[in-house]
């Protein structure tokens, strides 16, 4: 298995920089595996595409706002992504520029009411764990956040983050705070929208994986199996366990909403010898082709980057070929790619 197999040529200009204005007026690629049909249609069609009895499987994450910016003592710059929360003073942190920032240094917050962080230890794997100090006692990381943080845009849109991302960069449906990039194949879905799928028939779940920093990391490895993945936290209840298996029972299909909902699926049937059951912890699961789906029978997803491990799951689900025809196809209709881009669903 080769990484550079899964490389694509992208105009620049079909990056979406921002979302459209209205969340499911984008276009939706439709992709069938059976007799291997691309089909260009709108989002506002999915309804069309579903069966009452099956069943839409959400990522129910929030995203944080992770990015914050600081100064240290002698005026650099300092730029902190907060990938994962240790109590409520501390949080492991990616630090840019990094090199310097040794433990015991304090950064203070811009913007803020003079409140601080301090580096109290260096991991090997690059980042730092940060401490707030601060002279209010009923203060918190996740408040310092909320107040002073940046939305954790992708590095592919070159823009900063504005308050319209606060709303835009998150689904309707977020709920559970803790990831750090948005659930994309969600951001399409209106209320309106999912009231009129629920009304055909069709039911719908849902589960939690925090997106983490492993979604911005490229694979430089030739061969992806190679590939370290960062674990992510999930949670797959009881009550949606429950719904999913008898939605299977019923002859209904499983749609997963994401790559991420497909990777709590298939890892919690992983762990229990391809049942269902209830779980939550930290998953690594990296599905690459060959791979035997066990509860996943569809996927809505958006398009993503060259040579990455969501672009591999997708391969892993339809096959090689497919998808990369697929994929040619939404360049040359002019469809919009990645975060903020239009959608496809693989049935």
């Amino acid at each position: 298995m080769r990484t550079e197999d899964y490389d694509y040529d992208l105009p620049e200009e079909l990056i979406a920089q921002n979302p459209l204005a209205l969340r499911d007026t984008c276009r939706l690629l439709s992709v069938n595996k059976s007799d291997r049909s691309v089909e260009d249609l709108h989002f506002s069609d999915l309804e069309e595409l579903l069966r009452a009895g099956d069943r839409l499987v959400f990522n129910n994450t929030r995203v944080i706002p992770a990015r914050l910016f600081g100064v240290k003592d002698n005026g650099v710059p300092i730029e902190f992504l907060f990938t994962e929360k240790i109590d409520s003073l501390s949080w492991k942190v990616i630090a840019r520029p990094a090199k310097r920032l040794k433990e015991g240094i304090l950064v203070t917050i811009c913007n803020s009411n003079d409140e601080k962080l301090r580096v109290v230890k260096a991991l090997g794997d690059g980042s730092r764990i940060v401490r707030l100090e601060s002279s209010c006692q009923d203060s918190d990381l996740e408040s310092v956040l909320e107040k002073y943080g940046h939305f954790p845009l992708p590095p592919y849109i070159t823009r900063e983050d504005n308050e319209e991302d606060r709303e835009n960069y998150q689904t309707v449906f977020a709920t559970r705070k803790g990831a750090i990039a948005a659930p994309t194949a969600g951001l399409h879905f209106t209320d309106e929208l999912i009231e009129k799928i629920k009304s055909a028939g069709v039911d719908i779940s849902f589960v939690t994986l925090h997106v983490g920093i492993g979604t911005f990391r490229p694979v430089k490895t030739g061969d992806p199996r190679n590939h370290p993945i960062h674990e992510e936290y999930y949670e797959l209840s009881d009550t949606a366990a429950e719904e999913i298996v008898n939605t299977r029972k019923n002859g209904g299909r499983i749609i997963a909403v994401g790559t991420t909902v497909v990777r709590v699926l298939e890892h919690c049937a992983g762990i229990s010898d391809g049942n269902l059951e209830s779980s939550c912890g930290t998953t690594r699961l990296m599905i690459l082709p060959p791979y035997e789906f066990k509860i996943v029978d569809g996927l809505i997803t958006n398009f993503h980057l060259p040579r990455s491990t969501l672009l591999m799951l997708v391969s892993a689900f339809a096959d090689r070929e497919l998808v990369l025809e697929a994929y040619q196809k939404a360049i040359n209709l002019k469809y919009r790619f990645f975060s903020y881009g239009d959608a496809m669903i693989l049935t």
